[in-house]
């Protein structure tokens, strides 16, 4: 099987997952007519890694939302979070002077950077691979 194959199997695996997590995420936020009605906007974010499992990390993360007025709904897992604020509180262009996003969903890197920095370590690899095998080989 060509490198090109294996690579669109992967994409298609990970395209597949993340449709799956997608819908578990609007199985389990259902938003009632009230929380519409009295004006909320929600927001649902995401670690490539474990990042909300130790509380302090949750409170920094949560510590920082609060610039733009989101607290804490729920946690769904060591990885998701939900939040709400209410809608007047959408951020200004000054928000984002001190590099806050407030419309951010990601924490840490994501999962295409994530990706990205693999692929770059399994090059690195096999670069480090191919050239010992051209010194070994040279050797003799």
């Amino acid at each position: 099987m060509s490198a090109g194959a294996n690579a669109a199997i992967v994409a298609a695996a990970v395209a597949a997952a993340q449709e799956l997590i997608r819908q578990e995420e609007e199985e389990m936020t259902p938003y009632s007519e009230k929380d519409l009605a009295e004006g909320w906007e929600f927001k649902i974010m995401r670690a490539s890694t474990a990042a909300f499992r130790k509380p302090e990390q949750l409170r920094a993360v949560l510590e920082e939302e609060k610039k733009g007025g989101w607290v804490l709904v729920e946690k769904f897992d060591d990885s998701r979070i939900r939040l709400k604020r209410p809608i007047g509180a959408k951020s200004m262009e000054r928000d984002f002077a001190d590099g806050y996003d407030p419309y951010r969903t990601v924490v840490g890197l994501s999962a295409d950077k994530r990706a990205i920095i693999a692929l770059g370590a399994g090059g690195l690899v096999l670069i480090a691979f191919l050239m010992f095998l051209f010194v070994l080989v040279g050797a003799h």
